[in-house]
């Protein structure tokens, strides 16, 4: 199940440029009552529990991308990052949910393991039901729409296509936003984005210098749903107008392309997010982002900060030698 630690504050200081350079490619994801991060080569979940301690599981993890040449292949290793990512998601989440509700387990007496069997393998259920229920709600309930509305052109019946689809985004992600129960989750994925700023500023990680950086990060998750949506316009462009279910569900195997190609976007756009040109193309996505985060309280703050802490392992080590020098 991995480790529990109480994390430490660790010391550093020193260049911005160094920090981004070192850290570009941590992402992480809030998770129930916590966050994942990962790092090059580990993943890490980090958790509160009921009686206020942090639980935290990191395991190594070496992508696909890292072991076949082959998938490294621009468009294609997007497509790998996705279908990874998705397990490693679902992973964290149905460790958080068995440590969230830790205290509430340990209460049984009915003979029952205390955590995870069928509790875990109905939060699996519920999130591949999820998914397939997201695919037919964004790519296939607005091909209906569209239908009904009695569009012929192709290019005209993609565009509308498209722009119902980005309205159902729209509204699902408002929709989240307003609700109660998930308020913790948003405040832990504003702490996510903090940490990881904090990361790449080059600054010591603590909860006094993320708590100052911004809750919205170029690279979120939610920024890449945006690109999805907009990418899939052009990509079914060419897929012409569906006449039939076939080729209605010929979309959804070009899904992977339409992936890997917004990975693509979304790696360039977070290089070059502080250049002119740049930032009306990115402006839209962290705009999303100020409905799918919230400040985090410092205890969020710390949570997402040990999560990254032992994500980063022993490069943690090597980042306070190298700001040390470049400092």
């Amino acid at each position: 199940m991995g480790a529990r630690r109480e994390e430490a504050a660790t010391g550093g200081g020193g260049s911005d440029r160094l920090g981004k350079t070192m850290f570009n490619k941590i992402g992480g994801q809030a998770v129930i009552e916590g966050v994942m991060m990962r790092a090059p080569g580990r993943i890490a979940t980090a958790v509160r529990r009921p009686d206020g301690t942090i639980a935290v599981r990191d395991r190594p993890f070496r992508s696909v991308t890292e072991r076949f040449r082959l998938f490294r292949l621009p468009v294609l290793r997007g497509a790998v990052a996705l279908i990874e990512t998705l397990g490693i998601g679902m992973s964290a989440l149905m460790y958080s949910a068995d440590e969230a509700m830790a205290e509430e387990g340990e209460k049984r007496s009915d003979g029952e393991t205390k955590k995870g069997g069928t509790g875990n393998l109905a939060l699996a259920g519920t999130l591949f039901l999820s998914l397939g229920v997201g695919i037919a709600f964004f790519f296939y309930l607005p091909l209906l729409l569209t239908d009904l509305i009695g569009v012929k052109g192709s290019v005209a019946y993609n565009l509308i296509d498209g722009a119902i689809r980005i309205v159902f985004l729209l509204a699902y992600i408002k929709a989240i936003s307003l609700w109660g129960e998930m308020r913790r989750v948003l405040g832990y994925h504003g702490a996510e984005h903090k940490s990881i700023f904090n990361l790449e500023s080059g600054a010591e990680l603590s909860v006094e210098n993320a708590r100052g950086f911004p809750r919205l990060h170029p690279r979120c998750g939610t920024s890449f749903l945006l690109i999805v949506m907009v990418t899939s316009i052009l990509v079914f462009l060419f897929l012409g107008r569906p006449h039939s279910i076939e080729l209605k569900l010929l979309r959804l195997a070009f899904l992977p392309v339409v992936g890997g190609l917004s990975y693509e976007f979304l790696r360039f756009s977070s290089k070059w997010a502080d250049h002119a040109v740049m930032k009306p193309l990115i402006a839209p996505g962290l705009f999303l982002q100020t409905m799918t985060t919230s400040e985090p309280d410092d205890s969020q703050i710390e949570v997402a900060l040990a999560a990254l802490k032992a994500a980063l392992g022993d490069t943690l080590d090597k980042r306070e030698e190298l700001l040390r020098d470049a400092g």
